[in-house]
């Protein structure tokens, strides 16, 4: 029985665990995959059940087949790489079934078709639950699990995937907590928050946007902040909470990112100059320190 449909998930880690468990090489491991696919920004539509067949000698293996997607992909002939990809998806190879779910979400080079990506993310979900949070696809599992709580937490329109607020829990808590994934822990902080599938608890919310936030999601950072300048469920901590707002604010890109700008203006008006000037140098400090991290 398919686990990313009805079946119960392993125990993950308890909310709010200590960081300092999630594994470094996820992050670096999903980035790598990602990478592979910058050349365009995130083609014939492909059934993610029944499949256009591909002649196995065009392909020396699955590993080779993903390569020649990932070519076809970059040189912008997304039906060649939809047509590599679903030969790999085949013989196995996770990135392959992520980038197929990922085109077809978008409408990259395919039709738009949010049933058939949530086919080929359940395809991961299915083939790895068991997998360490060491192995090099975690990224790309936690990222698959993630996309799947979105999709049971609205439904797709007119298919059997319905609304399931408690099912999008399971996928977002199982990312989060045992693959340590910031999109799946910002996303289960806003079911806390928002009492959606969950019961409300701005606690469990604050510290799932902390994780988060420490790992520099942006939209975390930002409504931590504002709970905290607020003490929205949480106590109040003006210095703390203005200091991840001006991380967020000095992060925020164009207009998707128009509403972190406004909580931040709003938060530092109504700030006084002590606190503003307090939260500015520890914004600054963590910034420096995040930077000499990555380096």
């Amino acid at each position: 029985m398919p686990i990313s449909r009805t079946a119960p998930l392993r125990p993950a880690w308890p909310a709010g665990a200590d960081p300092g468990r999630l594994r470094a090489g996820l992050l670096a491991g999903f980035l790598g995959f990602a990478l592979m696919f910058t050349a365009v920004d995130p083609g014939t539509a492909l059934d993610a059940s029944a499949r256009t067949p591909v002649p196995e000698k065009g392909y020396r293996s699955g590993r080779d087949a993903l390569r020649s997607g990932v070519r076809d992909y970059n040189a912008g002939d997304k039906q060649g790489a939809v047509r590599a990809l679903e030969y790999a998806a085949d013989q196995g190879q996770t990135l392959a079934l992520w980038k197929l779910g990922r085109m077809y979400a978008d409408g990259d080079g395919v039709p738009h078709d949010d049933l058939k990506a949530f086919e080929y993310f359940s395809r991961i979900a299915d083939d790895n639950t068991d997998d360490s949070p060491d192995t090099p696809n975690s990224g790309v599992v936690a990222s698959a699990f993630n996309a799947l709580g979105t999709y049971f937490l609205e439904g797709i329109k007119g298919t059997y995937v319905r609304p399931n607020p408690e099912r999008a829990y399971d996928m977002f808590n199982y990312a989060a907590s045992y693959f340590g994934d910031p999109n799946a822990q910002y996303n289960l902080a806003r079911l806390y928050l928002d009492g959606t599938g969950v019961e409300q608890d701005p606690r469990k919310a604050a510290r799932w946007f902390n994780l988060a936030a420490e790992k520099g999601h942006r939209p975390a950072q930002a409504l931590l902040g504002d709970m905290l300048v607020k003490g929205s469920g949480v106590q109040r901590q003006t210095v703390k909470g203005l200091t991840w707002l001006a991380i967020a604010r000095g992060g925020a890109q164009g207009a998707s990112d128009t509403w972190i700008v406004d909580l931040y203006e709003k938060a530092w008006a109504s700030a006084n100059e002590a606190d503003r000037a307090d939260a500015m140098a520890q914004a600054q400090s963590l910034s420096t320190g995040s930077t000499r991290r990555r380096r």
